[in-house]
């Protein structure tokens, strides 16, 4: 028998509160989708609150309400929403099915910005990367960034776990064609920045479904090269690679020329300090930073509510980044695990080169900060691939057991949300619907026939003995005289 020293012995000490706390909140099964969408939906309108900030003065110099870029990028982001939904809404079935279709469509954007009158943005900021649909711009390289996440996560969802995945196989060359395709189309419109996110996308795609390191490593190599080369060319995007040197060392040449923008983005950040200048109250945005809302909004961010503004930005983009690869692992499809690494790749890793060129750690690409960056494309596209990111948290199998088992949360209610079906391995099919009952207005002659013979139930239980009326031995029946 033991003492009650060596019981004490094998008492395990309890968690703290706190981590306590957090373990039981990561056991719940909704956790992931919850997260997501609230991560999501706080970067949207703090994303807008800062274009807000940020764009009132330079709305004044295109001779605008103070309030015209705000409300622009206030009906882009509620479009967003809107595509965010219809991201939830869809069946993974029908996400796989519409991915081929969604491939071709975007190649034909692609086609159509490089003709002359169609796209345009050429004389403004010197890449040929829009259409104008009215009042609207559509940025097709925006559009090709989701559309290789999909296509790819469809084409290439055979290859994840399988035991030669490590070589290089025939969905694997067809997945670079395509996706080299498209980059060269993106390469054409002149837009270098656009062109280094969508490769990423890409070798996200390829670096998760299990593709030999090699073959990344080799392909970085490429891209290094090919940059060096365009630096060696002369031009703004050699002054970029020099203005990255010099601020890494903290030390800028030429403060007033090609160094302007970096040179300002580091005063913004300088006067932030700890705690800010206060929300509205930056200085550089009255025409010393150039792209205050849009490259360079960080800047922003960092003056007007110091580093405590900027480490939130940072922490919400890494519990994106936590929940996005916690759903592709809690995952039991290939086609949805791969899509929800992809997607949550594509959009954090994004966001941190933007940070890091902002501060300093990388060359200025022009890649915009995903939702909190101006921009009307951006916004849809982005928001809508976060839409599909939250419908692959709610076909884990925990959330959808817990949601069959429950009901749907008052969330789903409110957006008149499907219920999730179980996903398997393979390709998903989409649930069948349920054949109608057809109903007899007329009785046939078996029924009438049953009910005539057959006494109901009402019938069958009146006439049961119920237990005070059993016959007992002093209540017999006697015997009938004449």
């Amino acid at each position: 028998m033991s003492t009650p020293a060596q019981k004490r012995e094998h008492v395990r000490p309890p968690k703290g509160r706190v981590s306590g706390f957090v373990a039981d909140v990561l056991a719940r099964p909704m956790t992931d989708y919850y997260m997501i969408l609230a991560t999501v939906t706080i970067l949207a309108f703090f994303g807008l609150i800062m274009v807000m900030s940020s764009s009132m003065t330079w709305s004044v110099i295109d001779d605008a309400s103070p309030w015209a870029i705000t409300i622009r990028q206030a009906v882009m982001v509620v479009a967003g929403f809107v595509a965010m939904w219809v991201g939830l809404r869809m069946n993974p079935a029908h996400i796989q099915r519409l991915a081929p279709l969604l491939l071709v469509i975007t190649a034909v954007l692609l086609l159509l910005v490089l003709i002359p009158g169609i796209g345009t943005g050429k004389e403004e900021v010197g890449s040929q990367s829009w259409i104008v649909l009215g009042p609207l711009r559509l940025q097709p390289s925006e559009v090709a960034k989701v559309a290789i996440a999909v296509w790819g996560s469809f084409y290439l969802a055979p290859e994840v776990g399988r035991a030669d995945s490590r070589g290089w196989s025939s969905r694997f060359a067809t997945f670079t064609a395509v996706a080299g395709g498209f980059l060269l189309l993106i390469v054409l419109q002149g837009d270098i920045g656009m062109a280094m996110a969508y490769l990423l996308v890409v070798a996200l795609v390829m670096y998760f479904a299990g593709v030999n390191r090699r073959w990344i490593f080799a392909a970085a190599g490429a891209v290094v090269l090919g940059l060096l080369g365009l630096a060696s060319q002369g031009g703004f995007r050699s002054h970029r690679f020099t203005v990255y040197f010099d601020a890494l060392f903290g030390h800028f040449a030429d403060t007033r020329g090609h160094a302007f923008q970096s040179y300002q983005g580091f005063l913004s950040l300088a006067d932030g300090s700890l705690w800010g200048v206060g929300l509205g109250q930056s200085r550089a945005k009255w025409f010393y930073l150039p792209e205050a809302k849009n490259d360079f909004i960080f800047a922003i961010i960092g003056e007007e509510l110091g580093l405590w503004g900027g480490t939130m930005v940072i922490a919400l983009f890494a519990a994106l980044a936590f929940f996005g690869v916690r759903t592709a692992l809690r995952i039991n499809n290939s086609f949805l695990s791969l899509l929800a690494a992809t997607l949550t790749g594509g959009v954090v890793v994004q966001a941190f080169i933007n940070i890091a060129y902002v501060i300093g750690l990388a060359p200025v690409t022009g890649i915009q900060l995903p939702m909190i960056s101006a921009g009307g494309t951006s916004a849809i596209i982005t928001l809508g691939s976060m839409g599909l990111l939250a419908n692959c948290a709610r076909h884990e199998p925990e959330t959808v057991s817990a949601m069959q088992s429950f009901g749907k949360p008052s969330l789903d209610h409110l957006l008149r949300l499907p219920e999730p079906q179980p996903v398997t391995e393979g390709f998903l099919t989409p649930p069948a619907r349920a054949p109608r009952v057809r109903t007899e207005s007329r009785p046939t002659a078996r029924t009438v026939a049953e009910r005539t013979s057959r006494p109901s139930m009402l019938q069958d239980r009146d006439s049961r003995p119920t237990r005070n009326s059993r016959p007992t031995r002093n209540s017999r029946p006697t015997r009938r005289t004449k």
